[in-house]
């Protein structure tokens, strides 16, 4: 077996269809799918049930509810593949997603075989705001790199991404916290050795006003917070930095909390930084961490903050 899907299920019945047809109908087809009622009081479970009957490949798991996390766990015990990805149950994909970066795992980039295979992404899909996060052939061949140069940390998700098994042999997804894939992908790298990403293929993440990542809040943003200073301590550089401090901003604002990151003096004039970055470390130099966050809320009276 090639290629596990893992597909988390709850409170899904208006998108749940959606999602498996476009898995089943990949054109890679050496593939099983793993559906994981994570507990979910509507039709779901019966819904589970009757696509394993449609389609031999899909395996269904019921359990009680015990969160996202959790159940990605779930698929990865049963899982038999060799490779491994990810959907949520209210996104797609594109038909042909699958078997471009299959063929992506199966070549040679510069002398090395890929660990993870990353491809594009339709965020926020539906919404006035979609906007697709396309990338090019690229090889990393250090964590750092992809996570710095490739700016893996803006775009962290689970599901836009192919893993070889094993760097899941001592990795799970950390039950009850959110932002759970920042956490699981730095986890990840400490045991990659390269990373391609593709420009062919596409996911589909749907705009979910409900979503994690549209409703957090002051504790929500700090768990956030957390797992970026973890990956700081191995990797950064200014353009991460700053990144950082826009969410470390967001969690002042909300919790009334003194700023937890540590100072580092970034020049407005760094490579690579956008405008606001280059206005935010002017800021930094002048005021200070808690002059920043304080700034940053004053603006957000007339703004709404975006991650």
């Amino acid at each position: 077996m090639k290629l596990s899907v893992i597909i988390p299920v709850y409170r899904v019945e208006a998108t749940l269809d959606r999602c498996v047809e476009s898995i089943v109908r990949q054109t890679f087809g050496d593939l099983e799918v793993i559906l994981v009622d994570d507990g979910s009081p509507d039709h779901c479970p019966q819904m589970c049930d009757e696509w394993s009957l449609r389609d031999g490949r899909i395996k269904v798991v019921h359990k009680p509810n015990g969160g996202l996390s959790d159940a990605r766990n779930a698929g990865l015990d049963i899982a038999k593949g060799d490779y491994l990805t990810f959907a949520d149950s209210d996104d797609c994909l594109d038909l042909s997603t699958y078997q471009h970066a299959m063929s992506a795992m199966a070549e040679s980039h510069d002398g090395a075989m890929a660990d993870i295979v990353e491809f594009p992404v339709y965020r926020h899909y539906g919404a006035p705001w979609q906007k697709l996060l396309s990338f090019g052939s690229c090889v990393f061949t250090s964590a750092a790199d992809y996570w710095l140069r490739g700016k893996a940390y803006e775009h962290s998700y689970a599901w836009n991404k192919i893993y070889a098994r094993r760097l899941f042999d001592n990795v799970r997804f950390p039950v009850g916290r959110v932002f759970e894939d920042v956490a699981t992908l730095q986890l990840l790298l400490d045991h990659v050795h390269c990373v391609v990403t593709i420009g062919q293929g596409l996911y589909y993440y749907y705009a979910n006003q409900q979503g994690i990542t549209a409703t957090a809040q002051g504790p929500q943003l700090q768990m956030l917070l957390e797992e970026h200073i973890k990956a700081m301590r191995k990797w950064c550089d200014d353009s991460y930095y700053m990144h950082v401090l826009n969410i470390q901003s967001d969690v002042c604002e909300q919790t009334h909390q003194p700023p937890v990151l540590p100072l580092r003096t970034v020049s407005p004039l760094a490579d690579g930084l956008t405008a606001s970055q280059r206005i935010k470390a002017l800021a930094l130099r002048v005021v200070g961490m808690e002059g920043t966050c304080k700034l940053n809320k004053a603006l957000h009276r007339w703004k709404k903050p975006t991650r």
